[in-house]
């Protein structure tokens, strides 16, 4: 029998279309759609027919990205696949929590808001994308170049920096220089960097105001790359100015047996990033009724 971790991609996955396949085919999609609708009126409309300008807007994102995510957690659960575990990256980690049963749905989607809301109001700074260089190679180079970090370790190969605009540009050219490619990201900010010390002091506070259930399955954290330990709340809030050790987080999910891995959601950021990791694991996408049919017929057949 698989052991099974469905994971969650973050901001860039999203686009128009999203989700709906999975509100057309599967009740409990619809469900989880409904209840965002009435939360946050023009989700829906966001999320099937929102323009690339009003999607990447951070205040749109998060909330729609974080529903679609969930949507399809709920329609793999109808179609009788559950998991061992889960892994968010950024965002995607608030709907792992959401999934484990840590907090109910409208808990977690009004926690995405006012994250959402935060995280807007941080602009300023840059991200670019690091590739053909290793992670420590570029941990060397930010080293060398003032208010520029490493903040998401996605594969060998692959690392995310943020800092100042400025920061960033000289860390193109030196990328070039080494053989490397750097391409700058359609971001508003330096997220997951110490430029994002204010929203970890409003989202640290926001958080207090909620109470966390015992997860139903580990979850892995974004900050530490191991499973939470009653400590979700002080996790969640640290991410917002930590990098994301993806990577890692996926390694140590491999080493705790997990042979399975679907990334339930939009896009497939994370199917690729896993498949770079390793090639010994099985690796779906949950974005629709087919993929999902799949998957059920599976695992079906495999246990």
């Amino acid at each position: 029998m698989h052991k099974i971790a469905i994971v969650f991609s973050g901001q860039g996955a999203q686009s128009a279309g999203m989700g709906k396949d999975l509100y057309d085919n599967f009740k409990s999609a619809r469900n989880i759609f409904d209840t965002a609708e009435k939360l946050r009126k023009g989700t829906i409309a966001q999320c099937f027919e929102g323009s690339k300008e009003e999607l990447s807007k951070t205040i749109n994102t998060q909330p729609c990205l974080f529903t679609v995510d969930v949507a399809a957690y709920a329609a793999l659960k109808e179609s009788g696949i559950v998991a061992g575990g889960f892994a968010g990256f950024s965002l995607g980690e608030l709907a792992a929590v959401v999934c484990s049963g840590m907090l109910g749905f409208e808990q977690g989607f009004k926690l995405v808001c006012q994250r959402a809301q935060i995280m807007d109001k941080q602009q300023g700074g840059a991200m670019a994308a690091v590739l053909k260089i290793n992670s420590s190679e570029v941990e060397k180079l930010c080293q060398s170049i003032k208010e520029v970090y490493p903040v998401n370790y996605n594969c060998e190969g692959q690392t995310v920096v943020a800092g100042s605009m400025q920061s960033i540009d000289r860390l193109i050219a030196e990328t070039a220089a080494m053989g490397g490619r750097a391409i700058k990201l359609a971001v508003s900010g330096a997220f997951h960097s110490p430029f994002m010390e204010s929203a970890y002091r409003q989202f640290s506070a926001v958080l207090g105001g909620y109470t966390f259930n015992a997860a139903e399955a580990a979850i892995y954290s974004n900050v530490t790359a191991k499973p939470y330990e009653n400590d979700a709340a002080r996790l969640l809030s640290l991410q917002v100015k930590s990098a994301v050790l993806w990577q890692k987080t996926v390694e140590n999910m491999i080493a705790d047996g997990f042979d399975t891995f679907i990334e339930a959601g939009w896009g497939n950021t994370l199917f690729n990033l896993i498949k770079r990791i390793s090639g010994q694991v099985n690796i779906f996408g949950a974005t629709n009724y087919e993929e999902i049919l799949h998957i059920k017929q599976i695992v079906s057949n495999d246990t």
